[in-house]
């Protein structure tokens, strides 16, 4: 049972320290955001020296050439952290209706703020919902995404299943993370960076803890087979992993339901 008086790890600035092996990893999780969701947009694009802005688009392209020609009229945006996939599903597909859920309610907040500022709130709906319980009914989306926040789950394969749930046959989910470089050599290059830097960044803006944890959470994502494995899994059929830049992150894309049939 869990003990919700504990402050669960903390760094030495006192910031949140998320730790898998705790009881108190998914409350710590969402505490860590709380903590971060004032700077986390603008800390992200400077710890990706500015990447991030092509990798959301890219993952949008190959899910276009991913999934198959019915009209998207409802896309579900899982973790949408402060908007900025959801607020680009809802420009690139203007006629359906975007829900960005996140389980920490300062997240949802700055994605609203966001959408305001950038004047795209009437194409979305926000809301706080959990990956591993979506308050939705089954097949009720044609899209579902998430980026970078797989890393986070306390129980990958049951919020894969669950999303896979609430996915009409045939509809796709986007997963864009965080993973291992395909190069060994670049490996070297992006791990001291990602393993000393971005800590480094987080502790000069007192949030040495959730930028530790970074790095650690890498090391608990499956590879890129074993994450296509895990998709097939959960119940997919049809899947995908499409690396960017040098493989430091993935698309996985994957369609509802069985594969089809081969032809003989």
């Amino acid at each position: 049972m869990v003990d919700a008086s504990s402050p669960g790890r903390t760094a030495p600035d006192g910031s949140p320290y998320p730790d898998r092996a705790a009881p108190t990893f998914e409350r710590d999780v969402r505490r860590m955001f709380t903590h971060i969701a004032a700077r986390y947009e603008w800390f992200d694009h400077v710890a990706s020296l500015g990447n991030d802005y092509l990798w959301r688009p890219r993952a949008v392209w190959d899910l276009d050439r991913f999934r198959d020609d019915r009209p998207v009229r409802r896309v579900l945006d899982v973790g949408c952290g402060t908007g900025e996939l959801a607020r680009l599903v809802a420009r690139h597909y203007p006629g359906a209706r975007v829900f960005a859920s996140d389980f920490t309610r300062a997240m949802v907040v700055k994605a609203e703020e966001s959408a305001r500022r950038h004047g795209e709130r009437p194409s979305l709906d926000f809301g706080r919902a959990n990956a591993l319980r979506l308050p939705f009914a089954d097949g009720a989306f044609d899209l579902v995404t998430n980026a970078f926040v797989a890393r986070n789950l306390s129980d990958l394969g049951g919020a894969l299943a669950e999303m896979g749930r609430v996915l009409r046959p045939g509809g796709v989910l986007l997963t864009l993370e965080i993973t291992e470089p395909v190069s060994a050599s670049f490996g070297r290059v992006f791990h001291a960076y990602f393993d000393r830097v971005v800590p480094w960044l987080g502790a000069a803006v007192s949030s040495a803890g959730p930028y530790r944890y970074l790095p650690e959470s890498l090391k608990t994502l499956p590879s890129r087979s074993a994450f296509l494995a895990t998709l097939a899994a959960s119940g997919f059929g049809r899947t995908a992993a499409l690396p960017q830049s040098f493989g430091i992150v993935t698309t996985f894309l994957a369609a509802a339901g069985p594969p089809a049939p081969q032809s003989r």
